[in-house]
């Protein structure tokens, strides 16, 4: 059965898995904090490893918090949004019967129809973002997936606070924060392979590595970019 710790005044949740070994994950942009576990692991033994790392979960903690964020975004004129980790000043313009994004070389261009509210930019923006992402991050799984010699059954995408993807292997699914497509594509390479890799390894052993390093020797660089900010504020 799966719990809450407290240790130090950090709250930590404890995961009960069928795996070896102990992991402990710290995960932006929140600073939450997870403890994966055996099964069989006592929980007095967690607290023990809890309280050993304390100090190093502060610190991680403390990094994440000091990380920029983007402000929230307004859908204004002139207003920075980034694409595939390029900087693109909005421009809005009046005209047909439906919102119309256009990408630019500097520019990311919204054409509203006359008198839409300014929340109807922001749907229209995010439903673009979604096509593109979707786009991309079709081809990016099946090359992933041919390498690994997978089948997966289909990915989602969706809105996330504290994670960049997830796999779902008894499903033979993967779910990919929308944000991804703000960033370089060489970060939502990393993610598939990762989600992907999670079908072969359940876990962040050192199998897991093994093979990212051996698909992908630069993956520690697009987990950094990610990781290491700005983040984005998801609201």
């Amino acid at each position: 059965m799966d719990t809450v710790l407290d240790i130090g005044g950090v709250t930590i949740d404890v995961v009960f898995k069928d795996i070896k070994n102990v992991h402990l994950s710290v995960y932006p942009p929140t600073g939450r904090v997870r403890i994966s576990a055996p099964r069989r692991m006592a929980l007095e033994n967690i607290r023990l490893f809890a309280i050993a790392k304390i100090g190093w979960i502060k610190r991680h903690q403390a990094k994440i918090s000091a990380q920029a964020r983007e402000t929230p975004r307004e859908y204004l004129e002139r207003e920075s949004h980034y694409v595939w980790g390029r900087r693109y000043l909005l421009t809005i313009k009046e005209g047909g019967c439906k919102p119309v994004v256009t990408l630019g070389r500097r520019s990311l261009e919204l054409t509203m129809p006359k008198g839409e509210p300014l929340e109807t930019r922001k749907e229209a923006l995010m439903e673009w973002y979604r096509a593109e992402l979707r786009d991309r991050a079709d081809a990016v799984l099946a090359k992933w997936a041919k390498r690994l010699d997978l089948h997966i059954r289909g990915f989602y995408i969706q809105r996330m606070k504290t994670k960049w993807g997830s796999s779902n292997p008894t499903r033979r699914t993967v779910r990919l924060n929308l944000e991804l497509a703000k960033f370089p594509t060489e970060c939502l390479d990393y993610v598939a392979l990762h989600e992907l890799a999670h079908f072969r390894v359940p876990n962040h052993s050192e199998a897991f590595v093994q093979l990212l390093d051996l698909h992908m020797p630069g993956w520690r660089i697009a987990r950094d970019r990610l990781n290491e900010g700005p983040l984005p504020t998801i609201g």
